[in-house]
């Protein structure tokens, strides 16, 4: 009986030493997060900055400026007169005061007897940006306005024609107009009018969107510089939706926003949220919340990287390497207080972070318990039968 009993003993005793050594893990403790920081090769530096979630950090993130169409193009109160281009189509009427003159015989195409007027037919704009008209000549007519061209014309004409008029007509503009592409329904060059197109305009032309409003994000190209919003964004502020200008891209993208939950979370699986933004408050109830008995609320954490800029002034004494354009950060996150609700609902979550939750200090001691009471209860039969088999003198 004194042979079980030390079995027992020493069997208990090597579990509540060891136990919470070997259980399995769903994650590293709140106080590993801390720990790992620091790298074991002094040479090396630390892994990852860990910034508190503090009214200073949040205010810090707070001053990142949002992409804006408008802060970026600027917010002009007008679309520009169109200018002829290459390639352009173009129609010229010339018209005269008294018959009899250039434009007034009926040896001119398209002209009847006793009328004033010709009409030249429609050409193109050529490599050389000109345009022909009789009498005149080759009149160079790209990156002018029609009204431009109609007075160099008549300038042309004067002394020859009876008080020559002119009135030109761009047919075809091609040189003027917009390229929409992507997620829309008929991708396609949209030219512009004289009133001016804005960006929802031209999207609206193009057929609209093929992907929900919530997925979508708009970027619009001038020359080399780009700007991207969330298609959300476009709507609720009118004064993003700018007027667009000849040449312009506007490329219609699909890209549904998530993050990852880890850890004592409802849910541990890539969650989904709306292009125009989510809160942390929201994503932490988005992921399910803190498991009851399992989370730690002092041990919530968000992951990502952020600029260089951004991690010298959440911690100016973190050593960020040379030439290093982001930096891991790690936010600690302390739910057991009250006013950091009210900070998580100033923290924006971004595209791909990740939430982990540490699992509570108790909780490695109750599996190393339930643990315990699985292995132990063979021996604990095997014991008592043992003692059955001694007592009737068997033993």
């Amino acid at each position: 009986m004194g042979r079980f009993s030390t079995i027992l003993v020493l069997l208990g005793l090597g579990l509540g030493v060891s136990g919470c050594g070997f259980l399995p893990s769903q994650g590293p403790s709140a106080s590993d997060v801390t720990e790992q920081a620091v790298s074991g090769d002094p040479e090396a530096g630390p892994r990852y900055l860990i910034a508190d979630l503090t009214p200073a950090a949040v205010a810090i993130l707070k001053r990142v400026p949002n992409m804006s169409l408008a802060g970026r193009f600027g917010a002009h109160d007008g679309a520009p007169s169109p200018a002829i281009g290459l390639g352009d189509s173009v129609s010229v009427t010339v018209w005269e005061a008294a018959s009899g003159g250039l434009f007034s015989s009926a040896a001119v195409a398209g002209v009847s007897a006793g009328s004033h007027s010709a009409a030249i037919p429609e050409q193109a704009v050529g490599r050389d940006g000109a345009i022909t008209i009789p009498y005149a000549g080759r009149i160079r007519v790209a990156g002018l306005t029609p009204a431009q061209v109609e007075k160099t014309i008549v300038a042309r004409l004067v002394g020859k024609a009876i008080e020559p008029q002119a009135l030109v007509t761009v047919t075809k503009n091609l040189s003027n107009s917009v390229t929409v592409t992507g997620e829309v329904s008929n991708g396609a060059q949209v030219p512009l009018s004289a009133r001016g197109e804005r960006i929802l305009d031209v999207i609206a032309a193009a057929g609209g969107l093929k992907a929900p409003v919530h997925d979508v994000f708009i970027s619009l190209s001038r020359g080399s510089t780009t700007a991207k919003i969330p298609m959300q964004t476009l709507l609720a502020h009118p004064r993003e939706n700018i007027f667009v200008r000849p040449r312009d891209v506007i490329t219609v993208e699909s890209q549904p926003q998530t993050f990852t939950a880890f850890g004592s979370t409802g849910r541990n699986e890539l969650v989904k949220f709306d292009a125009a933004g989510i809160t942390l408050e929201e994503a932490v109830a988005k992921a399910g919340g803190l498991q009851a008995e399992m989370a730690n609320p002092e041990g919530v954490f968000l992951l990502r990287a952020e600029p260089a800029a951004i991690a010298r002034q959440l911690d100016p004494a973190y050593p960020v390497p040379p030439g290093a354009q982001t930096v891991n950060v790690v936010y600690r996150i302390n739910l057991k207080d009250t006013a950091t609700y009210f900070l998580a609902r100033g923290f924006a979550v971004r595209n791909k972070d990740v939430i982990y939750v540490a699992a509570a200090p108790s909780t490695e001691l109750n599996q190393a318990m339930k643990l315990f009471a699985t292995i132990a209860q063979p021996a604990m039969s095997g014991a008592t039968m043992a003692i059955a088999i001694c007592r009737s003198g068997k033993c």
